[in-house]
């Protein structure tokens, strides 16, 4: 099995730093590419031609090209028979469930409803009464799925999401979660949360995969933003 995996990224992309992280920890060698999306670089011509959605991830691996970070993550895992996603069918399924509640509607309010349209001009409403109406909507629904992930699916024993393991699961929703950093959460409203992602930073590999990450939060910082 050669290791000729090659992933178009950008090291702040919430659905990126999952990937990387997941490859740093195992010590799986795969060939990075960044993508400068702030220079529109996803919207150019040869990028475009390999991944028509014009956004990163894009997994090459020889014939196959994938592009939805959940999915590179299962990719991954099963090809290096990685213990994050174990072969039992039923510890999958319950893996693949965090993954998809993560994906719908826990992302689209907390990320496409409450944290993008504070920090990219193109994710901003078309009028001030909207953009206001979808911050507070996106607030009050990230509360509703916040206080789920932190009695639901932690709940105040479990280390980890889908039991007493680290799975794929925990580090893609350790990308998804982390974007409230960007408008100051601190989920001290949810401790089994920041439990859960305190544990996650003690990883090995934590801080060298999301350093570029912690930057761009650090330069947040003395900004207001509407926040849970």
């Amino acid at each position: 099995m050669g290791d000729f995996m090659k992933l178009y990224m950008h090291p702040i992309s919430t659905v990126c730093r999952p990937i990387r992280l997941l490859c740093a920890q195992n010590n799986i060698s795969i060939e990075e590419e960044m993508v400068d999306l702030m220079s529109g670089a996803h919207m150019q011509g040869s990028f475009a031609t390999l991944n028509p959605n014009r956004q990163v991830p894009l997994l090459v691996d020889g014939d196959l090209h994938l592009t939805e970070g959940s999915a590179i993550l299962k990719y991954i895992a099963e090809k290096y028979e990685l213990a994050a996603y174990p072969a039992d069918i039923k510890q999958r399924a319950k893996i693949n469930e965090a993954m998809d509640w993560l994906n719908t509607g826990f992302y689209r309010d907390f990320g496409y409803n409450l944290v993008y349209p504070q920090l990219f001009p193109h994710h901003k409403r078309r009028s001030d009464e909207c953009h206001a109406g979808t911050l507070a909507w996106g607030q009050e629904q990230s509360k509703k799925w916040l206080r789920l992930l932190n009695d639901h699916w932690l709940g105040p024993d479990k280390a980890w999401l889908c039991g007493g393991e680290i799975s794929i699961a925990d580090y893609f929703g350790a990308g998804i979660v982390t974007i409230g950093e960007f408008i100051g959460c601190d989920f001290s409203a949810y401790p089994n949360v920041k439990r859960w992602l305190d544990r996650l930073k003690k990883l090995e590999h934590w801080g060298d995969v999301n350093a570029i990450f912690a930057g761009a939060v650090a330069g947040n910082k003395e900004k207001l933003f509407l926040a849970v």
